[in-house]
């Protein structure tokens, strides 16, 4: 695809409940290269709240970056700069987002109603840290001309300096669906993102939404620069074992699954000894074993045995005896 220097050709997605530090240390286990990404934190929390808990992360979750919530150039500058501080190899600056708290706090997926401000946004961010700043966004909201109102938006946030521009090929709607619906209901339009890249050649474009295996991801990938996996990365992590050799071109051992049960295991008994639950950690991975026989009583015993007060790392090794391992080739 196009010269941009930015080069993450897979990532996973931003994912509000969900991409917290021990779902992407959980990830890291099946890909060393997939660009992973925080939960969207409001950049008054990043400039006022507790750093890090909000903010704090292992090396091993490099390459990870930090997306970013807020519609002040100001803030979004300050909250940017802190999370370079961090460590944090990107800042990402939400303009898709369509929940109710983001809507009043006017900026997630409003943003696309006002692209001077995000393009303020990016050229506020961009001229406060030295890491790449990036945009995602929708294809529109309401009733909006995706084919306008993509357009529109890009040009804002290209001339602004943005390094790479993910859209989720989905309009939001931010009256009459709920977050949720958003995330399902609006057809999905993966031309519309694809034209896009052929206007923009030299720069990175990457696209969002419904994408469910490896072989679509490269199947994008003759399109733009760039994929996002979302939901399916949460349910099915396994899919993430074949990343590296497969989309990176690199010569990786598939991920073995008891290998990461022990290495969660370890993990999780170093967070336990720092006064954190193990069910923190374990809610994460309920869908490891997805498909394989005895993945409902792995299931099982995390959900009863790991939300007890004082749960080990013991209850992770219990649940993996559940599962048959002579199949765990057939998922990596």
């Amino acid at each position: 695809m196009g010269s941009s220097s930015y080069g993450h050709r897979l990532a996973i997605a931003p994912m509000m409940d969900w991409t917290d530090r021990h779902c992407r240390f959980f990830h890291r286990q099946f890909s060393q290269s997939t660009l992973l990404y925080t939960e969207m934190v409001v950049a008054d929390a990043v400039i006022h709240g507790d750093r890090e808990r909000l903010l704090g992360f292992g090396s091993v979750e490099h390459p990870v970056a930090l997306q970013l919530g807020g519609s002040e150039p100001e803030k979004l500058a300050k909250a940017a700069r802190i999370g370079a501080n961090f460590g944090y190899d990107e800042i990402n600056l939400n303009v898709g987002c369509p929940s109710d708290r983001v809507q009043s706090g006017t900026f997630g997926a409003c943003l696309m109603k006002t692209p001077q401000l995000v393009a303020d946004c990016v050229s506020a961010m961009k001229q406060a840290v030295a890491v790449p700043v990036t945009v995602k966004c929708r294809i529109g909201v309401d009733d909006q001309d995706p084919e306008e109102a993509l357009a529109v938006i890009a040009d804002a946030v290209f001339a602004a300096g943005t390094d790479a521009l993910w859209v989720h090929a989905r309009k939001a709607w931010l009256q009459g669906l709920s977050p949720r619906e958003n995330r399902d209901i609006p057809p999905l339009d993966y031309d519309r993102v694809y034209r896009l890249k052929r206007a923009y050649p030299e720069r990175f474009v990457g696209i969002n939404g419904g994408i469910r295996s490896v072989e679509e991801v490269e199947a994008h990938l003759a399109n733009v620069d760039g994929v996002m996996i979302g939901r399916a990365a949460y349910h099915e992590p396994v899919i993430l074992a074949a990343v590296d050799s497969r989309i990176y071109g690199k010569a990786d051992e598939p991920a073995d699954l008891e290998s990461v049960v022990h290495a969660m295991a370890d993990y999780a008994a170093q967070h336990i000894a720092s006064g954190g639950r193990l069910s923190q950690i374990t809610r994460h991975m309920t869908g490891l074993f997805h498909g394989l026989p005895g993945a409902r009583r792995y299931r099982q015993i995390l959900a009863t045995e790991a939300t007890r007060p004082g749960a080990g790392p013991e209850v992770l090794l219990r649940a993996i005896s559940a599962i048959d391992l002579s199949a765990r080739d057939k998922a990596a």
